[in-house]
């Protein structure tokens, strides 16, 4: 059973605003939202049996209480010792402190290579555990770890090509079509067009079972019909 949790946008308490949205798109191009969504669904995945891990996209992530304004919204986020649930932002000082420890970002041409750079100090400086950004255009992968939980810094990982997760377990691959993740079994994540029909099958599925449902119904009414006609000619249709 999944555990609701929700962040109001003002903290009764001091009066300060914490907005959900900067009402910019989530995603730059179609190519940033498809990568965005087949990753965080197959994070999900890998983590569907674990309550205490909460994965989120395009979600307001405050790590400071009483600084609205020192705010980031990562393409996708995982925290571990939170439970899952629904929140309209991540507020670090109502999740008992614990900050997101994995982040990924996927920069597109419209990311300016100063924009990227804010984002790792920023998540050098609340400390994220793991950081890994993907240019997707260029098809280059770049990845940032602490190999040691306290250490001061994120270090750029030298060689990212079937770099394996500490926390996550899962592999990285820079293959001649794009980023591709393996879980921690050795299966490749779903790409988005593999979700979209799943979701069609699901749909037709459930389409089919409805017209097999509304059959069985009306045959059940024919029949109805049928022995309240033979009733009334005297006939009783269980001894037939």
């Amino acid at each position: 059973m999944q555990t609701v949790i929700t962040s109001t946008l003002q903290d009764t308490s001091t009066g300060i605003f914490y907005p959900s949205s900067d009402g910019e798109p989530m995603a730059n191009n179609t190519e940033h939202l498809k990568i965005i969504f087949a990753t965080q669904k197959g994070l999900e995945a890998v983590f569907a049996e674990q309550e205490d891990v909460f994965i989120a996209a395009d979600l307001f992530w405050y790590p400071v209480e009483g600084k609205p304004k020192t705010v980031v919204a990562p393409d996708v986020f995982v925290v571990f010792g939170r439970p899952k649930g629904e929140r309209m932002s991540y507020k670090q000082w109502e999740e008992d402190g614990v900050a997101p420890q994995v982040v990924f970002e996927f920069q597109s041409t419209s990311n300016t290579s100063a924009e990227m750079n804010r984002k790792l100090l920023f998540f050098n400086t609340y400390g994220v555990q793991e950081y890994y950004l993907y240019d997707i255009e260029r098809n280059k992968l770049e990845g940032y770890v602490r190999f040691q939980e306290d250490d001061d810094m994120l270090e750029e990982i030298p060689e990212m090509h079937d770099w394996k997760s500490p926390r996550m377990g899962i592999r990285f691959r820079c293959e001649a079509d794009g980023l591709q993740l393996y879980k921690p079994n050795g299966s490749p994540f779903l790409g988005y067009d593999d979700y979209t029909n799943i979701e069609e099958r699901w749909a037709n599925a459930e389409s089919r079972a409805d017209e097999e449902r509304q059959r069985a119904n009306e045959e059940r009414q024919r029949a109805n019909a049928l022995a309240a006609k033979l009733r009334e000619l005297g006939i009783n249709p269980d001894d037939m």
